[in-house]
């Protein structure tokens, strides 16, 4: 009687593992058919340009966007990071604007001297139409109670 049961559960196990089991030729193709796919650096500027300028966009969404540009291999264009304080201001979260412009600064890596304040000159206009201050002019750069680095002494 035992082996009835365990017959039967056996082929009840393979019929269920063949009907989940997905052909594999199908999975390859799909990933194959998203690999060629280049999206031109305009096109890339408007997508991320339009995504900021939605009037029902709310926090998470930007927070969505700007994590996704911060794991992009580029510094973003000035046009985007002003559509994206743009939409800090409009869901009124000053504390998302600074950490943002913290992370493009991040973002500049060892050429920081050279990209940042021609970034900062773009946007410069909007931020002082926003109301927002650099990380800068709030003092962000200086830590007030960091210690003195040992190769400086």
């Amino acid at each position: 009687m035992f082996r009835i049961v365990q017959r039967a559960s056996v082929v009840v196990h393979s019929v269920a593992k063949q009907s989940l089991q997905r052909p594999a030729a199908a999975a390859v193709v799909s990933l194959r058919g998203k690999h060629g796919v280049q999206e031109s650096d305009e096109a890339f500027d408007a997508r991320y340009e339009n995504f900021f300028a939605r009037p029902d966009i709310d926090g998470w969404e930007i927070r969505k966007a700007m994590n996704d540009l911060q794991g992009e291999d580029l510094v973003p264009e000035p046009k985007i990071i002003i559509a994206a304080m743009k939409a800090c201001r409009r869901v009124n979260d000053y504390a998302l604007a600074i950490r943002y412009l913290e992370a493009v600064q991040d973002k500049c890596g060892n050429r920081l001297k050279e990209v940042w304040p021609y970034i900062k000159q773009e946007i410069k206009p909007t931020l002082d139409e926003l109301g927002i201050l650099t990380p800068e002019d709030m003092g962000y750069d200086k830590p007030e109670l960091a210690l003195k680095d040992v190769y400086d002494m």
